[in-house]
């Protein structure tokens, strides 16, 4: 059990985990540290058992709990984080012997996603994934008016004593119930509107690179980089919730860029399901950029390159293609970025902060769409100047436009599908030439 000097600016919170044997505490509960850091809790003091699987009632077995009792106390505590996700009666188990409040690691990641939620739908996400997760959970306030009844038996119970409290919570889960629909509903809408506003995308024919990688390992500031974007980079576990997507041009095509939110160990059923927004943009991704910190020890970007190959196998995104990215080489020495190039010989390394190796990776980007587009010469009469317009509409690559005397000639990259609606404007080369048009 260790303890800490609070800082009283800071709620004072008080760690406590069961870990199998053999694993060492210390690198464990360094992410459960960072969420705490992130939702403004210092902890003061921790408290470890090494046993096969939590206690079913107690979470902790009975002697550590009476020492956890202690040590809570005499630590002057005023919060008790724990690095599970509790049952109900585990929860209120640790309530009632602490007289404390006890926040586990899915409530706790739930809160940070609270404070950061910034859309409209981030904030519904997160109020539905908070309604979810507490609805089992819900009951306290009435218990001292259930207590009027106890014993009289659902019959003999008499009048003002039979079971306001448990009328009240049920009334309460209802609410909560009826809530949940609504979310639910509302988030089904913004989808659809969402699906429309990815159809456009596609429309255009302009690629997409969704960005996932280990939260806090530099994504925005990599959208930033790679889009003159003005995406919060923030040095906090999960700044970005919503998905932003933003686009950047290389050798005259448009790419369109998504960041995505931060993956985690072990994240919440909850939140891979209320957060659908942000990782579908994952899934309809013509291209995933994995993103690696290079400044973590080996067996920490193990951990976490692990846990983001989880989750996209869990939303059933790891078939598709997929870059390593090295992100923060800058943060590295020389030997270090050899060990990393030996390690990940296939990955682009580089540094989001610096601009370093951006060139590079986008014209790695670029290579693996260099066959979506073919190399065209459109002359297209000034009497279907429309035809003009869809071209533009399409987004297609225009690298050279001349206009002429009957019309206006141009050098374009057309996507496959499309060379056929504009063939009959094809022609030769760079030139002037009558053409027949089909009406």
């Amino acid at each position: 059990m260790t303890q800490r000097q609070p800082d009283p600016a800071l709620e004072r919170g008080f760690i406590v985990a069961v870990l199998a044997q053999g694993v060492d505490s210390e690198g464990e509960l360094a992410e459960l540290r960072e969420l705490a850091d992130t939702a403004l809790v210092e902890p003061i003091g921790e408290l470890v058992q090494h046993r096969p699987r939590p206690e079913r009632r107690t979470y902790l077995g009975k002697g550590k709990l009476e020492e956890l009792k202690r040590s809570y106390e005499e630590a002057g505590a005023e919060v008790l984080l724990v690095d599970d996700e509790l049952d109900p009666v585990q929860q209120r188990t640790l309530e009632d012997t602490l007289q404390a409040r006890v926040v586990d690691r899915t409530q706790l990641i739930l809160d940070i996603f609270a404070q950061h939620a910034r859309s409209a739908e981030g904030k519904l996400q997160v109020e539905l994934a908070q309604l979810e997760y507490n609805l089992p959970r819900m009951r306290g306030m009435w218990q001292h008016l259930e207590r009027l009844g106890g014993g009289m038996g659902s019959l003999g119970a008499g009048v003002g004593t039979r079971g306001p409290g448990e009328s009240q919570l049920e009334t309460d889960r209802r609410i909560a119930r009826r809530r949940v629909t609504l979310l639910r509903r509302r988030l089904k809408d913004l989808g659809k509107q969402r699906d429309v506003r990815r159809k456009e995308r596609q429309r255009s024919e302009a690629p997409t690179v969704a960005l996932a990688g280990y939260t806090n390992v530099g994504k925005s500031t990599l959208l930033n980089a790679l889009t003159e974007a003005d995406v919060s980079v923030n040095d906090r576990l999960f700044e970005t919730l919503d998905p932003t997507t933003r686009s950047f041009e290389h050798d005259g095509r448009r790419y369109l860029v998504t960041d995505t939110v931060g993956f985690i160990r072990r994240l919440p059923t909850q939140l891979v399901q209320g957060f659908a927004a942000t990782l579908e943009e994952t899934l309809v991704a013509d291209l995933i950029l994995l993103i690696v910190d290079a400044s973590v020890p080996d067996d920490r970007l193990d951990e976490q390159e692990a846990a983001v190959r989880a989750v996209l196998h869990e939303i059933g995104a790891d078939d598709l293609p997929l870059e390593m990215v090295v992100n923060k080489i800058d943060a590295v020495d020389a030997l270090r970025r050899r060990r990393l190039a030996n390690r990940f010989p296939d990955a682009v390394q580089i540094s989001a902060l610096t601009g370093r190796g951006l060139d590079k990776l986008r014209a790695r980007i670029a290579e693996r769409f260099a066959d979506r587009f073919e190399a065209v010469h459109l002359f297209i009469p000034y009497e279907d100047g429309g035809k003009l317009a869809e071209l533009y509409a399409l987004g297609a690559p225009i690298d050279e436009r001349e206009d002429q005397e009957r019309g206006v000639h141009v050098r374009a990259r057309l996507p496959h599908r499309e060379v056929r609606r504009f063939a009959p404007y094809l022609v030769a080369e760079a030139r002037e030439l009558p053409v027949r048009h089909a009406r």
